[in-house]
């Protein structure tokens, strides 16, 4: 074991479980020492909550604590077909039918088309940073570089929370099709058991070993699972294709007169949730560090795999609606049942085939992201640094895979997650909404170049921004009538924005890949995140509250004290006299005062 200068202890080969491998930090080197850490939490905070990472350290110095190197072989292609893989998945074949029925009737495609603008939006902006910070922590590493390690930690722990619900709901829901491509009920391959709360009794062993085989495929090889990703993904689109084409051959466009039944806000509820079915694209920017060419790689491989997602997802939402009234549609099974009416029962079984490869694509590629995600969070210590290692063999993060997917397969094995559908959404909503706001900051905002004045109308716009928007989600939340409030807000919204543009030079311009229209295309992101988190239901945000809540309490007792003996570390060994990260908080006693590094 060697010591490093700010009391880092790293361990130099080899992989245990032991002590240092989890908390090899000065804090926890003892109980005394912890509690000396403990003492000083509040000049600590006030440290990490203005602390900004220099991308040069999330390229080289955080990636080399995970030892081996990922390897580099992924291209364009393999990111189209990952993005792909990701998205479309259970969403699709369960939340239209849902959506239309009870929702927006047959405007469910307009729905698909507001969702998908608001996942294009903030496509474009992680587009640009997996260009110019390749690393895979995605938009972990995006916002510690431009909004702070506190904002990074909670964003990321929201985020690994989405991926581990979402993951369980989907592998849940494999069980389930599989169960109907064998004629049997959807439940009947799972376990009661009596004796747990109702939530929790429907055990499901399939969907355990569905995640176990996910885990084997990622942990070997990433270019072998995008191999294996893109094989499925094709015959995935293969099977859309047919339900699209045997589907309007059975078309009725009566079914289509009643176009707007629940009207605008029906179709702005839908959009919420039906942002569900977009979750997963975020984790092909993980991949920028596997990427042979990000500059080329991650632009076509994102905007690509979004575009063709939007476009089926709108095209198989008009499909349902003419085969069906938007009324008679089922709410589980819509395209099984839709066919099975129209005399051609025996197309369910493809479209059970189809759904199944659907979620296995998803699985793997979330799978492969949510891995990543830890993996970075790990590097920074925020997460034992143990998470972070990367296998000398397969270049692939062994135990940041096998945790996450462990934590994912005991939720899919007790937990019926109806409950918490929206929570996968507003959790995501919130990641887009900081991104966005983050790329502002990185085109206005370079330290020790802009003004104090120009700094302080940036920070204006921006608040103006985000209370314009959340003004305007608020008046719809709460169902103001009238139009007077829209009146107010969204022209406030615009002239805030404007003034951006107008008064406030951009201090940074992309080095190889920029979003264009910068700042209209971001803010436009954060007004539609903002707007469709106030389409949903206030259960969720307590939920949501609960858990932000929980990670904060982690944070301070033992991820701030993990990290700022880590930003201690890197400033010894570069030998920096001056602060390691930008802020204005005083250092506690014998502590190194982070600034930017």
């Amino acid at each position: 074991m060697a010591v490093g200068g700010g009391g880092v202890r790293q361990r130099q080969r080899g992989c245990s479980c032991a002590k240092a491998d989890f908390f090899p930090e000065e804090s926890f080197s003892s109980w005394s020492a912890y509690g000396r850490a403990l003492r000083s939490t509040g000049a600590r905070l006030a440290d990490r909550l203005t602390s900004r990472s220099l991308e040069s350290t999330e390229l080289h110095e955080v990636r080399a604590r995970s030892g081996a190197d990922m390897k580099r072989d992924l291209t364009w292609w393999d990111l189209v077909w990952f993005g792909v893989g990701a998205v479309i998945g259970a969403g699709i074949f369960v939340l239209t039918g849902q959506e239309a029925r009870d929702t927006a009737g047959p405007a469910v495609v307009i729905s698909y088309v507001v969702s998908g603008v608001s996942a294009m939006l903030s496509v474009f902006c992680y587009t640009e940073f997996a260009v110019e910070i390749p690393v895979a922590g995605g938009s972990f590493a995006y916002l510690r570089v431009e909004l702070g390690d506190f904002m990074a930690f909670v964003a990321a722990g929201n985020i690994l929370l989405e991926y581990c619900i979402g993951g369980a709901a989907v592998a849940r829901s494999w069980t389930s099709y599989f169960a109907t491509l064998l004629n049997h009920h959807p439940s009947d391959f799972r376990i009661h058991a009596s004796s747990l709360a109702p939530d929790y009794s429907e055990l499901d062993p399939i969907a355990v070993v569905v995640i176990a085989l996910v885990c084997v495929f990622a942990v070997v090889s990433t270019k072998g699972t995008s191999r294996f990703n893109y094989v499925l993904s094709i015959l995935h689109i293969a099977v859309i294709i047919f339900i699209i084409v045997a589907g309007l051959t059975k078309a009725d466009t009566a079914n289509m007169r009643d176009f707007m039944h629940y009207g605008v806000r029906g179709i702005f509820s839908a959009s919420a949730v039906l942002f569900f079915a977009y979750i997963g694209f975020d984790a092909v920017s993980t991949m920028a560090e596997e990427t042979k060419n990000p500059a080329r790689d991650i632009p076509i491989g994102l905007v690509g795999a979004m575009t063709l997602t939007t476009a089926l997802y709108c095209v198989l939402a008009v499909t349902l609606c003419l085969m069906r009234p938007f009324g008679s549609i089922d709410a589980d099974a819509p395209f099984s049942v839709a066919f099975a009416d129209r005399g051609m029962d025996w197309a369910k079984y493809i479209v059970a085939f189809g759904a199944l490869k659907g979620m296995t694509t998803v699985l793997l590629v979330s799978a492969v992201g949510q891995a990543r995600y830890l993996t970075h969070i790990a590097r920074t210590h925020m997460m034992p640094p143990w998470l972070a290692q990367v296998h000398p063999r397969t270049g692939t993060p062994v135990n940041a895979t096998i945790a996450m997917l462990v934590a994912t397969a005991v939720i899919a094995f007790f937990t019926d997650l109806g409950i918490l559908a929206n929570l996968l959404s507003i959790s995501t909503l919130f990641i887009f909404m900081l991104v966005a706001v983050a790329l502002l900051v990185r085109r206005y905002y370079v330290s020790g170049e802009t003004t104090d004045a120009d700094r302080n109308k940036l920070v204006a716009c921006i608040a103006a921004i985000l209370a314009t928007s959340v003004a305007t989600a608020t008046c719809w939340g709460v169902d103001v009538k009238g139009w007077v409030p829209y009146a107010v807000t969204v022209p406030a919204w615009f002239a805030s924005t404007a003034c951006l543009w107008a008064f406030v030079p951009q201090a940074r311009a992309p080095k190889l890949w920029g979003v264009p229209l910068v700042p209209w295309l971001p803010s436009a992101s954060i007004a539609i995140n903002v707007f469709l988190l106030g389409s949903i239901d206030s259960k969720s945000f307590m939920r949501f509250g609960i858990w932000t809540a929980a990670l904060l309490v982690y944070y301070l007792f033992v991820g701030l004290h993990a990290s700022y003996d880590t930003a201690k570390a890197l400033a010894a060994e570069s030998a920096v006299t001056a602060k390691v990260e930008e802020g204005d908080g005083k250092p506690a006693q014998g502590a190194v005062h982070d600034g930017e590094y």
